[in-house]
């Protein structure tokens, strides 16, 4: 078999990971039809490059992973892109990060690099012209360029230019990694970051977990993904000028957050989790006010999102705006909620479940969404509650038993020649942390995958055919991230 296949936080000999010629590889990836999560180069030395492939099988939970080496001379191969588009965005960051062209990819523009000069997309026509915005916005927000070409209000093509946060993250992590640059990677996303990572560092290095820890970070990672779903039911809110939503959510989030600050003395969960397990645990008295908390959480936020449903002039801006059908998200490879909204069964927690997750035995609910705003509206809301409700029993089952420590002090190397594919589905979506070792059991390469990678093309095609005004409600209903794409 030309693939080695493995599961999520199981470590891998990279000898014996096949090595293919790029064709064959190509021809092999084609074949298996199945959804690319890594697609990278790392330095294999005398100026040669392999390239990892990394595929899921979501059915089944397995991943399949194999290679093919570029010598110093070799620098093109058929582009997947063609055939595969969700390979679109993997095959442009490879191009820019090693110069080995795809050929005949339809869009080979910057990933993130601003060193030539970034051709833009044109458009001809008396009524046709161009809006731009950024990368320079006027709120807080990070920069990033946008490029309308509308005829008259209507928006016929966005083009999104960013890697303005390009912090070289990567190399970081590989020269001199730790939970403190994990859980900076994206700061909406600081446990999903550091759970990845630590995941995968667990793995490389044989470290066993406390139950009782596994259970503080599934809840801490639910609570971060309950308060930005509806710290984002508030902004959504706040672009139809629906200004109770936007206060009563904006509120309502900081309840959750507050708790975080409780548990962890950052209310984004900053130093909670660390490799080996979490450095706080959670007391029956911080228990029981956490449970009242989050019991209030549930029903301001269930009675205010009822309220704005039977609004009819909220409902004439969510429903039919910024629509991607089931076919576009399959085909550009859209994951997490912006994928979940247009139907799309993906769910990294039920795909790929952890030991703690698993044993929770929690059913998966199936949301028939339309693709537009209004789908993502409500999907963030069953979201909420269902994060919410695993939020509460896990505290209830941490108040009644797993009396045990809450972190592993292990001094174990990593495993030299090793690679861990580490999978936890954050609040936009999959995260995805690969770390590769060498011989001398330090790390060689260390891969990172924001969902926000996969996603921003999904906005430029949800934004098609609206108003410009459409734009911010659009943007908002997406909320994707400038740092988590740029690294």
């Amino acid at each position: 078999m030309n693939w080695i296949k493995t599961k999520n936080n199981t470590k891998v000999n990279l000898n014996d990971i096949p090595n293919l010629d790029i064709n064959t590889l190509r021809e092999e990836i084609i074949n298996l039809n199945l959804r690319p999560v890594g697609f990278f180069g790392s330095d294999w030395g005398a100026g040669a490059t392999k390239l990892f492939a990394v595929l899921a099988d979501d059915e089944k939970g397995d991943l399949y992973i194999s290679s093919a080496l570029f010598g110093a001379d070799e620098k093109s191969y058929e582009s997947l892109t063609q055939v595969i588009p969700s390979f679109h965005i993997f095959e442009r960051e490879f191009y820019e990060q090693f110069g080995i062209e795809p050929l005949n990819h339809p869009w080979l523009k910057p990933v993130r690099s601003h060193k030539k000069e970034y051709k833009f997309f044109e458009m001809e026509g008396e009524e046709v012209h161009q809006v731009a915005v950024g990368p320079i916005h006027a709120g807080v927000i990070e920069p990033g360029h946008f490029r309308f070409m509308c005829n008259g209000e209507t928006v016929y093509h966005l083009e999104i230019m960013l890697g303005y946060q390009n912090r070289g993250v990567e190399e970081l992590m590989s020269t001199n990694p730790s939970n403190r640059l994990a859980e900076s990677i994206c700061g909406d996303s600081v446990i999903a970051h550091n759970l990845a990572y630590s995941k995968a560092m667990e793995c490389l290095r044989g470290i066993d977990v406390s139950k009782r820890a596994q259970l503080i970070r599934t809840l801490a990672l639910e609570m971060e993904r309950a308060a930005i779903h509806i710290g984002d039911l508030g902004a959504i809110a706040g672009d139809i000028a629906y200004l109770m939503g936007a206060s009563v959510f904006g509120a309502t989030r900081t309840l959750v957050i507050n708790t975080m600050l409780e548990f962890s003395g950052s209310r984004f969960g900053r130093g909670l989790i660390e490799t080996g397990g979490v450095n706080f645990d959670i007391d029956d008295k911080k228990i029981d006010r956490a449970l009242k908390t989050l019991s209030k959480v549930e029903k301001d936020v269930e009675r205010m999102v009822k309220t704005m449903l039977k609004n009819s002039s909220v409902m004439s801006r969510l429903e039919k705006t910024g629509v991607v059908s089931l076919e576009k998200a399959r085909e550009i490879g859209l994951v997490g909620l912006a994928a979940r909204a247009c139907g799309v069964v993906l769910d990294s927690r039920f795909d790929f479940p952890d030991e703690c997750f698993k044993n929770l035995a929690l059913p998966r609910r199936i949301f028939t969404g339309k693709g537009d705003v209004n789908s993502r509206f409500k999907l963030r809301y069953q979201e909420t509650m269902e994060s919410l409700s695993i939020s509460k029993r896990i505290l209830e089952m941490l108040k009644g038993g797993y009396k045990e420590e809450v972190l592993t002090v292990n001094d174990n190397q990593i495993s030299p020649d090793s690679m861990a594919i580490s999978i936890v589905e954050g609040w936009r979506g999959e995260v995805v942390h690969i770390a590769l070792s060498d011989m001398n059991a330090n790390l060689s390469r260390y891969k990172i995958k924001d969902p926000s990678f996969n996603n921003w093309y999904g906005l430029a095609l949800a934004v098609r055919n609206n108003g410009v005004s459409d734009f911010p409600l659009c943007n908002k209903s997406f909320n994707l991230s400038y740092c988590g794409n740029d690294l």
